[in-house]
């Protein structure tokens, strides 16, 4: 299963703003400059995100995006399915008249595949992105200290 190009913009703009303080305003501009994503795809990307009640957008001069729900109560599975809409890793776990073969869900791989998609889903599900966040400035926190350490010496170097 690969995930598309924009399910991964998503994902660094709700974790964007999953770190910010509760209720921040973004301009589309803003945050597609902050994240690198190219501005007219960040738009798109953000109508999916609206509908789907991860995001609210706000017109005019004071305009701008800001998450609808809490860090806490949107998932990777929310946004997966906000913008890749339903997924499925076998055709037949959503449309039993897709097998070609006629078994109705009544074959070992089905079955597999069933059991596979429920338990990705549900580890989806598990993952919040307040948790996102808060491990998102750990790894920022560990690697602005290990920009500051000296560098370690090397054998057969000198250090002034």
């Amino acid at each position: 299963m690969r995930l598309n190009q924009a399910t991964d913009y998503a994902f660094r703009m709700v974790l964007y703003l999953a770190g910010l303080p509760e209720g921040t305003k973004i301009t589309g501009a803003a945050l597609a400059e902050k994240q690198n994503i190219p501005e007219r795809f960040l738009l798109k990307i953000m109508r999916s995100l609206t509908k789907a009640g991860i995001m609210k957008s706000y017109r005019g001069v004071e305009g701008g995006f800001a998450l609808q729900r809490a860090p806490k109560d949107i998932t990777l599975f929310d946004v997966i399915e906000a913008v890749e809409g339903q997924t499925e890793l076998q055709r037949c776990l959503n449309d039993m008249d897709s097998c070609s073969r006629g078994c109705s869900n009544m074959c070992s791989i089905y079955a597999a595949f069933a059991d596979i998609q429920r338990d990705l889903a549900a580890r989806l599900k598990s993952i919040d992105f307040e948790m996102l966040a808060k491990q998102e400035e750990e790894f920022r926190l560990v690697h602005q200290g290990a920009a500051k350490e000296p560098a370690a010496a090397v054998p057969g170097e000198e250090t002034l």
